[in-house]
């Protein structure tokens, strides 16, 4: 087991994201991955770019707490929209931080239609998207003139209806 899968895979049990390494099948949503009933399924035979396992956590963690297990495969068919997407990605970007992984390992070229340098340079100049909602959702503070702010998080998941 390489070093960033087994410190992402801490990560999710410390902080209670829920996943199971497991087969799954050849047609999922992502090779190497899907999610059921709210829970991430990993094939880590198959698994392309660990790093898309802090992309999906994200969407897992953004989600309601109380319909987070209707999440089945590809969120956006569970009713994740384009404000979903930006907090995952937002998420996803506390989390890379958090636990000390390479930004390139998350936003890597073969994946955010090619915009992934982008998304890398809004983060690093304090600029990145989808901070609001996190907020918004009490999942951290915001980073201006906070220093205990964004990339820093207060909830790792969302609880409550618009808390």
């Amino acid at each position: 087991m390489d070093t960033e899968f087994k410190a992402i895979l801490q990560f999710f049990d410390h902080i209670g994201l829920a996943y199971q390494l497991t087969s799954v099948r050849s047609d999922s949503f992502m090779q190497g991955m899907d999610i059921k009933n709210g829970v991430l399924l990993i094939d880590r035979k198959s698994l392309i770019h660990v790093g898309d396992l802090l992309h999906e956590a994200g969407h897992i963690a953004v989600t309601e707490e109380a319909v987070r297990h209707k999440l089945q495969g590809d969120v956006s068919r569970s009713g994740h929209q384009a404000g979903e997407e930006m907090a995952a990605i937002a998420w996803s970007w506390a989390a890379l931080k958090h636990i000390g992984l390479r930004p390139e390992l998350v936003f890597h070229e073969d994946g955010y239609k090619q915009g992934s340098k982008s998304i890398i340079d809004a983060f690093k100049s304090n600029n990145g998207f989808g901070i609001p909602l996190l907020v918004y959702w009490q999942m951290c503070l915001s980073l201006k003139n906070n220093s205990g702010g964004f990339p820093k998080m207060q909830n790792w998941l969302r609880l409550a209806e618009n808390a």
